[in-house]
This record gives structure tokens, sequence and C-alpha cells, in this order.
């Protein structure tokens, strides 16, 4: 498929021929929900944790005699009954990250882009560069483009002073091309493509 390309000033800089099986796939939500998951699988800590009955600290004495108190039978003052006792079948730290082939994470990035083009929120951009390091002077030029949501994808590199400029932005994200994922492309309501991303981005799913 053909799609046009565009400047930072908002103007056409030709057009550009996008492959269609990376851009042109149906939607399969089913593999974009298993890859978020995925990732955001992942990202977790792991690090919550609570005292079991092996270690609390205290005594494992019984407690008083087992008859004649006319009390309920009770063994360590450990135990999950008593205040300051062990918890139950808590949280404890772990590795919370699941597997995924590789085809399917290959197929859910592709289903991710592809979904973007088909809703008309995939946008080309010559090139993302700024003359200056300026938060306020980029703003102006995505308030002119119409973005407030969006994700700037550049190519192997990004320009320091773009990339510096758009940091502070608030729902704003860059990235180069190796760091294109489907949780960041799904976030955000705009996809921006650089012409060295698509032609980095085709090379690597095709």
């Amino acid at each position: 498929m053909k799609c046009p390309v565009k400047t930072l000033d908002d103007k056409t800089a030709g057009e550009i021929e996008l492959d269609d099986s990376v851009f042109g796939l149906p939607l399969r939500s089913d593999i974009l929900s298993r890859m978020v998951n995925w990732q955001l699988a992942k990202r977790r800590a792991g690090t919550h944790k609570v005292k079991t009955r092996g270690e609390i600290s205290g005594s494992t004495r019984k407690i008083y005699r087992q008859k004649g108190t006319g009390h309920a039978r009770a063994g360590s003052a450990r135990t999950t009954q008593r205040r300051g006792g062990a918890t139950v079948f808590g949280p404890v730290v772990r590795d919370h990250a699941h597997g995924m082939n590789k085809k399917v994470r290959k197929l859910a990035l592709k289903t991710a882009l592809s979904a973007k083009a088909a809703e008309g929120k995939l946008v080309i951009l010559d090139k993302a560069e700024a003359k200056q390091a300026k938060t306020g002077e980029l703003a102006k030029v995505f308030g002119a483009l119409g973005w407030s949501s969006v994700l700037v994808i550049g190519g192997q590199a990004l320009d320091e002073n773009f990339r510096r400029a758009a940091q502070n932005l608030p729902r704003v994200d860059v990235l180069p091309q190796q760091g294109a994922n489907v949780y960041d492309i799904l976030r955000r309501d705009t996809l921006v493509l650089t012409k060295d991303a698509v032609e980095a981005l085709e090379a690597r799913l095709k």
C-alpha cells in the first residue's frame, strides 16, 4: 500500500510503499492481548513478600497445656490464627514472566502496525529532527499537526535535540526502531514512523 510522507511543517514529501506483509495484516485482538500481557508480566518486579510459618520469629513451645484450661487447643504462637503470626498462601518473591514464541511476538508487532494503518492513525514522517532542544517549540509543532497522544519511532539512532525536546511532553513517547513494541504502540493514539524506521521494521519483520 502507498502512504504519503509528511514533514514536521505539515507538508507533503512524496510517497512511500508499505509492505502489506507488515502493514496490511487483519486485526487479531487475541494476539495483541497475549502480547500486552506478556510485556506487562515481564516488567513486574515480583518483590512483594510476606512471612510464612517458618520465617516468623518466636518459640515453637506449646502455649498452654492441652486439657483443663477451658480454652481451645493451641500449639505454637506463630500460627496464622494469632496476632503477629504467619500468613498462609501469601505472595513471595518470584518472577512473573512467562514464555511466548518468537513467531507469535513477531506476528503481534506486525498486527499492531497493521491496526494503526487500518485505523488511519499511522503517519510516515520524513525526518524526526529538531534544530534546538526546545520543548515549547516542539509542542507547537505537535499541536499544529493535531498530535496529542503520539508515539514517534525513529531510525537506528535518534536525533538528540528532538528526543530532549519531546521528553517533557505529556503523552508523547520517542523510541528508536529497535525499541518498537506492541504495548507502546497501542497505548498512544497516533503512531509516527520515520522513513528510516519503516525500512528497518520491514527488514526486521519480513
